[in-house]
């Protein structure tokens, strides 16, 4: 039985990640880090309120005996300052990946990334060049470790939308979907396939779109 630990589990993909590991047999507890309470309530869930995710030395004990670790947490481009953008992006997932190495190396970890992730960090667009910071400086730890880099996500479960390009993405979905295997993914084919690749492994450490499908 096997013991995970989430960041980001209330969001779009986090969400249906905790879904898919409440409901395995082979799970035997879920440690959610959170901003917030929510209302989720099941027997071998753990619900955390982290004040701080660039600092986990108050709660360096949740990371010990881990054996899945999964960090969603994210935010779009745009509805923060760049400052608090890479703060997020980069040094919210290090730390993550930080506090696993410390306490539990051997678990898997798998990082909620995006299409375009620039491991050159010399992309003129901050989402890509961030993206790629965060998975050079996990991937340098040695950890097992996973960088999942989705097109775009269509949300399965309703949702406000959170401004009018992505309104107006989600309308067009069906015409995305004919550009091909790396041009888009459903919330709950991503939310699977981070599963079952946390407990099985793949053969390649960045899954682009079409590889996440794959494992869906």
């Amino acid at each position: 039985m096997k013991r995970v630990i989430i960041a980001g589990a209330s969001g779009m993909v986090g969400t249906l990640v905790l879904d898919n590991c409440l409901a395995s047999t082979r799970i035997s507890e879920v440690i959610s880090l959170v901003r917030k309470r929510t209302n989720t309530l099941h027997p071998k869930l753990k619900e955390v309120v982290v004040d701080d995710f660039s600092d986990y030395s108050t709660h360096a004990d949740l990371f010990k005996n881990i054996d899945l670790c999964f960090f969603c947490i994210g935010v779009y481009t745009g509805q923060v300052p760049d400052d608090q953008f890479k703060r997020i992006t980069v040094d919210y997932a290090v730390e993550f990946a930080s506090a696993i190495k410390a306490n539990s190396p051997a678990a898997s970890l798998c990082l909620l990334s995006g299409a375009g992730a620039d491991r050159s960090e010399k992309s003129s667009t901050s989402f890509a060049r961030y993206k790629g910071m965060a998975e050079n400086r996990i991937s340098d730890m040695g950890l097992s470790f996973y960088a999942f880099r989705p097109g775009y996500i269509y949300p399965v479960k309703a949702r406000k939308e959170p401004n009018l390009i992505y309104r107006i993405t989600r309308m067009f979905y069906p015409l995305i979907k004919l550009m091909g295997s790396n041009s888009s993914i459903k919330s709950t084919e991503l939310a699977t396939a981070m599963f079952r690749v946390a407990m099985e492994g793949a053969g390649t450490e960045v899954l682009e779109n079409r590889d996440i499908l794959e494992h869906a």
